[in-house]
């Protein structure tokens, strides 16, 4: 069994005992890899205080105190991260690429009276999904953000079968996994969000992307059963379905998007 062990500077993070009185909002209100052996901290001083904009310190309220994203070191994951980190979140962030994510969370900690907490992990293997429950364990989550994962493109019948066996764990099982983990805690706190990231690509087959649409469209109806499941648990959960962005997926993928990525 891996450990958890954290490295400091400054005063230690206690936890939150209590949550704020849970206000009732809809999913859509939202938003305006290597084994984890480890997590890290970055501790930030007391918040000020300071007026901010009103559809933050709401986020703020309903969502926080504290937000797990996964695929943050790069593409959308990062860019929520660094939205997040804006509206005053406390952050956890885990992707495979352990460099990243700490620049990630210098920059944040830098810029934004925030916390962040960085985990390195790769959410293909149960060690790498498990590291997520561990180390997030002392926590006060109230929104969890499963954005990590990638794509395959080509002719289905050249697929190299390890792959795409990858591509459904981390699309897929990974986000079961910590879909459930997360639900549950959640739930029992009356409040929070759930934000799996869907795609475009998820309404429909889509040649020379067979197997990564299917994955896609299996998040997408995870998401959308448990939308009604867990809104009478004061649980809001988004089906986030992005098309065509610049965020290095379709590189990796070799997808060739042509003018689909040009406004």
């Amino acid at each position: 069994m891996h450990t958890c062990p954290a490295t400091a500077a400054g005063r230690a993070w206690t936890p939150p005992t209590s949550t704020p009185r849970s206000v009732r909002r809809t999913a859509a209100e939202i938003f305006g890899s290597h084994d984890a052996t480890h997590c890290s901290r970055v501790h930030r001083v007391k918040r000020p205080s300071s007026p901010g904009a009103r559809r933050r310190q709401q986020l703020h309220d309903r969502y926080g105190p504290c937000a797990v994203v996964t695929g943050a070191s790069s593409g959308i994951g990062r860019e929520i991260a660094r939205r997040l980190a804006e509206a005053g979140f406390d952050l956890v962030l885990v992707a495979r690429r352990e460099p990243q994510l700490r620049e990630l969370a210098a920059d944040l900690t830098a810029r934004h009276p925030v916390m962040v907490r960085t985990l390195p992990a790769d959410l293909s293997t149960c060690d790498g999904v498990d590291a997520v429950t561990r180390c997030t364990s002392d926590l006060d989550i109230g929104l969890y953000v499963a954005s990590a994962g990638f794509g395959t493109s080509g002719p289905f019948l050249d697929a190299t079968i390890d792959t795409e066996v990858e591509m459904l764990r981390v699309n897929c099982e990974a986000v079961l996994r910590t879909s459930l983990v997360f639900g549950r805690r959640l739930a029992d706190r009356g409040r929070g969000g759930l934000v799996l990231m869907s795609s475009i690509v998820a309404f429909q087959g889509m040649p020379d992307a067979a197997h990564y649409a299917a994955t896609k469209a299996y998040v997408q109806s995870l998401a959308e059963a448990l939308y009604v499941e867990l809104a009478p648990r004061g649980v809001d959960v988004l089906a986030a379905a992005p098309g065509p962005t610049h965020s290095g997926f379709a590189e990796r993928a070799d997808m060739r998007m042509g003018r689909a990525l040009t406004p």
